[in-house]
């Protein structure tokens, strides 16, 4: 039997979750719990609510195995969603959302972290593998696709070889490296408008560095 939250959805949408408003799904990675809150690997869950804010939203409702809120982004329904399985399984939320309101990955924006990258800069693609993210990972193996949109927001390369990745992406961010965080943020917010615009080439011209 559907919930009190998909009757209302269905209600809202005009009885079918094919039927409904919402056109695009934006997915920030990350872990939840507060011990995870200010770590490298958290940053998607940063923009994501980043992105709230500058909308005059809140990502709180319970829903999709994570934590979920719609806004008006360019003219466009979206759905923000902060996946609350834990990094490795994130292509659950993913899948269950975009599934719900049978939303092309064309149209899955999906904002995570970049050890490749320095704090501050960008890398928006189309498209593309894994790279060796277990959170895009599993979107890749739950959805079976890899054609969908991603800013990556870099946090900074390991210390060293040896140091552990784990650790590493684990760790808080200094107070310096915050300030490039912070302005990389803002340009994944706009760069997140520019997309769901449907113009995804001046975003990558504007933001890739």
């Amino acid at each position: 039997m559907a919930n009190i939250f998909e009757l209302f959805d269905k209600i809202k949408t005009g009885g079918s979750h094919s039927s409904g408003a919402v056109e695009y799904l934006i997915v920030g990675l990350g872990n939840p719990g507060e011990r995870y809150a200010h770590t490298r690997h958290n940053v998607g869950f940063m923009a994501v609510d980043t992105i709230a804010k500058q909308f005059g939203v809140e990502i709180k409702r319970s829903k999709f195995k994570g934590l979920t809120t719609t806004c008006t982004i360019s003219g466009k329904q979206c759905l923000l969603l902060k996946p609350t399985t834990f990094m490795n399984l994130s292509g659950e939320s993913v899948e269950a959302a975009a599934s719900y309101y049978n939303i092309p990955m064309e149209h899955v924006l999906v904002l995570f972290d970049d050890i490749s990258l320095e704090p501050s800069r960008l890398r928006i693609r189309r498209k593309g593998s894994h790279g060796g993210h277990n959170g895009i990972r599993n979107i890749i193996d739950m959805t079976g696709e890899e054609d969908f949109p991603r800013i990556k927001i870099g946090v900074g390369k390991k210390p060293n070889p040896n140091y552990d990745l784990a650790d590493w992406v684990l760790s808080s961010f200094t107070f310096k490296e915050m300030e490039g965080i912070s302005e990389a943020i803002q340009k994944a917010v706009k760069a997140t408008e520019l997309i769901v615009a449907g113009e995804i080439d001046k975003a990558m011209n504007l933001y890739n560095s």
